[in-house]
Formats: structure tokens, C-alpha cells, sequence
């Protein structure tokens, strides 16, 4: 409860600093808040989010069903909505273009099947390992900060190397790295993750850098930001997603260690084949800016 506090804190910092030291930016044509596309988005993902959280204690129970029927309802009016918008939060013809479309349903993929599971792995590695919560965090860091240091040099990268195929080796990696991540045991040793954890780092490095390139680079230059924002959407939507998917998984098995460890493993697993499924996805989907 004290980390909450101290993000409040540094929240705080970096607002006031923000405020003094960034200068805003206008659009020649200011654009106006669509309301209704943010609320039936938000109330949708909500809905959808909660039905699979809660969906562990029981898939056919009449609250589980409902809450997927009401996702059902509110993201098919989120795209009524944004169809008939004149200024749509996400204009819907983007998606006829292969390069957004693939940076889009890259990001919804990474939050599914990369920060899912990794998010849950540090509980893992403290309830199956016996790890404490600060070294669990310590052995993810290898992940975390490999994924931070790549993405930075990734950026400068040559704009004419193939985004297309740089985002399937990326993705691959991430799919072989999950399959050695999927050794969790009671009596095995955080070093045993660090490989799993190293070439994780580095494909999720990758595939970020290049995802935020082919959002801006897939859009018109005055729809950058709808591009970028589109993106992190479907970033986050995945990661909320997978955790709760992962979660579910995880503790479909039991709860004592062993148990535990067996639905994590198999959760790495079905990470590890949607992330080589989209590698493969991303050298179908051919386009201009690929």
C-alpha cells in the first residue's frame, strides 16, 4: 500500500515539472472529444475485463454471462458509433490498411501474450519459488530492463530495414522464450529463468520499438497521434486481458506450489504459440511501409 502512495507522489512531481517545462502542442484543427465512443470503449473493456476476471470462479454463473453479454452490446455499439461519428475517436477505414492493422493487432497480441503473463510471473516466482517480492521483481528486471535498453537502440535502426519481418523475428523470440520460461517448479532456482527472462527482454525491446514506428508511419501525418493512441489502446486492452486470462489459467489447476506451477507453465505455453502464430501473421501481411 506504500508503493501507492509513493506513485501518487511521484505522479504529483512529474505533473508539476510537466507543467513548467513542456510546451503544448495545438492541432490547426482542434478536434473534438467523441463521448460516446470513449464510453461505450471504456464501459466494453470494463465489462469484458470483469466477466473473465470473475469468470474463475465459475464460467456459467448468470453475473459471468451477463457481464459478457453487456461487452458484447457496448463494443458492437463502439463500432455503430465510431462508423457514423464525423470525427470518430479511431476512424474505422485505418483498418483497411495493412500496416496499421498489423500495428494494432501486434500491440493487442503483446499485451495478451507477452505483459500478461510476465505481469503474473513475479507472484509465481514468490508463491511457487518462495522468492520475496523484492527479489521476484529483481530477477524480472532482467526482462524489464533488457526490453527498456533494446527498444532504445531499436529506434535507431535504419527506417529502410523491414519493419514486417524485424516484428516476426521479434515476435518469435518472444514465442522461444516463453517455451523456456515454462520450466516453473517448487525447487527450481531463479537462475534457470534468467535465459527465458534475457531473450524475453530483448523480443519484447524489439517488437515495441517497431510497433510504435508502424503506428505513426501506418496513418496519415495528421492522424499520428490516432495512430499512436490506437496503438497503446490495444496495448493496454491486451495486457488487461491477458492478466486476467493468465490469472485464470494459472489458478485452474490448484493453488498449492505445484499446482501453481503446472498452470503457469501451461499459460507460458499458449503465450508462447500466439506469439509464434503472429510472427508468422506478420510475413503474410504485406504492405507498402513493410
Amino acid at each position: 500500500r506504500l508503493w501507492y502512495w509513493a506513485t501518487v507522489a511521484a505522479s504529483a512531481a512529474l505533473a508539476a515539472a510537466a507543467s513548467r517545462a513542456l510546451t503544448e502542442s495545438r492541432a490547426e484543427r482542434p478536434r473534438g472529444v467523441d463521448v460516446p465512443g470513449l464510453a461505450t470503449m471504456s464501459l466494453g473493456v470494463a465489462a469484458l475485463v470483469a466477466a473473465i476476471t470473475w469468470g474463475r470462479t465459475g464460467w456459467t454463473s448468470p453475473g459471468v454471462l451477463a457481464l459478457f453479454a453487456a461487452a458484447a452490446v457496448l463494443l458492437s455499439a463502439f463500432v455503430l458509433v465510431e462508423a457514423r461519428r464525423r470525427e470518430p475517436m479511431v476512424e474505422l477505414a485505418l483498418f483497411r490498411r495493412p500496416a496499421f492493422l498489423l500495428s494494432v493487432t501486434g500491440a493487442l497480441v503483446t499485451g495478451l501474450a507477452v505483459i500478461g503473463v510476465m505481469t503474473y510471473l513475479a507472484t509465481m516466482m514468490s508463491l511457487v519459488m518462495g522468492l520475496s517480492a523484492i527479489a521476484a521483481a529483481l530477477v524480472l528486471a532482467i526482462w524489464s530492463g533488457l526490453s527498456f535498453v533494446v527498444a532504445l537502440q531499436a529506434h535507431r535502426l535504419p527506417a529502410r530495414l523491414p519493419v514486417r519481418r524485424l516484428l516476426a523475428a521479434g515476435f518469435a523470440l518472444a514465442g522461444v522464450s516463453e517455451l523456456a520460461l515454462a520450466a516453473l517448479a517448487p525447487d527450481a532456482h531463479w537462475w534457470r529463468l534468467v535465459p527465458g527472462l534475457a531473450a524475453a527482454g530483448v523480443a519484447s525491446g524489439l517488437t515495441n520499438a517497431m510497433l510504435a514506428r508502424l503506428a505513426v508511419e501506418s496513418v496519415p501525418a495528421d492522424r499520428a497521434s490516432m495512430g499512436a493512441g490506437a496503438n497503446n489502446t490495444a496495448r493496454y486492452i491486451g495486457a488487461s486481458l491477458g492478466v486476467a486470462i493468465v490469472g485464470a489459467v494459472a489458478t485452474g489447476f490448484g493453488h498449492d506450489a505445484a499446482s501453481l506451477a503446472h498452470g503457469t507453465n501451461v499459460a507460458m505455453v499458449v503465450s508462447a504459440v500466439a506469439a509464434l502464430a503472429y510472427a508468422v501473421l506478420a510475413l503474410v501481411i504485406r504492405d507498402r511501409a513493410s
